[in-house]
């Protein structure tokens, strides 16, 4: 693992937080030997790695993108015209050349992450654009691309047989921000409470969550 560090100091969500966790995510990715089979069950996902990374980078875009309007959406995503390749597999509009091989799709991920990183830097607080978990600002969107970016690099490095051990500061704001029904124990530890909170994992006497959302509006002020 990369040894970088993130502010363990609670608070929001920040721009910083996701261009960590993508540089951690995509130096991960990499260690894939070469050869691996992309086509493998991404987790517990019944899409394959290839697919869930194209996902993650389709996420980011959009994410970016609901942001970009002067007037965002707040009824609907921004209409770009998305494409199912196959049956079962995402919906969406950023596919990676095949050509290009997993060097390739890294880079689409890689430039979909910086600008959702971009937008996160530079769109005003006070923006507001739809997401059907809730009408969020730009921090909300940046969580969301932080738990979209943490998970699904998890089911990928599962299925490639690879180590994913993000930094705990990102997990434990982005659970703070999007899952308030989760509450973060004492000593708890912040990834895998995350892993409990989006159906991944169980936890010491919480069996594994088979419905679960995050809530993506802003907070109130008591929250």
């Amino acid at each position: 693992m990369i040894e970088e560090t993130a502010p363990e100091a609670p608070g929001p969500v920040t721009a910083d937080d996701l261009a960590l966790t993508l540089r951690l995510a995509t130096a991960a990715l990499r260690g894939a030997p070469e050869g691996a089979d992309w086509s493998r069950p991404a987790g517990a996902l019944a899409w394959d790695c290839w697919a869930t990374v194209e996902h993650l980078a389709d996420d980011l875009l959009s994410y970016a993108a609901q942001l970009g309007p002067g007037a965002p959406p707040l009824d609907r995503y921004v209409p770009f015209l998305t494409v199912r390749h196959a049956p079962g597999a995402p919906n969406g509009f950023v596919h990676a050349e095949r050509d290009a091989g997993p060097a390739g799709l890294l880079q689409v991920l890689e430039a979909s992450g910086a600008l959702m990183v971009a937008m996160a830097r530079t769109a005003a607080p006070g923006t507001r654009a739809y997401h059907p978990w809730g009408v969020s600002d730009p921090a909300g969107f940046t969580a969301m691309s932080l738990v979209e970016t943490l998970v699904h690099v998890h089911d990928v490095a599962q299925g490639l047989g690879l180590p994913w051990q993000p930094p705990a500061g990102p997990c434990r704001r982005t659970l703070a921000r999007l899952f308030p029904d989760v509450p973060l124990g004492q000593g708890a530890d912040p990834w895998q409470t995350l892993l409990w909170a989006t159906g991944r994992a169980g936890t010491p006497g919480r069996p594994r969550r088979t419905d679960w959302r995050w809530y993506a509006e802003v907070p109130s002020a008591g929250r």
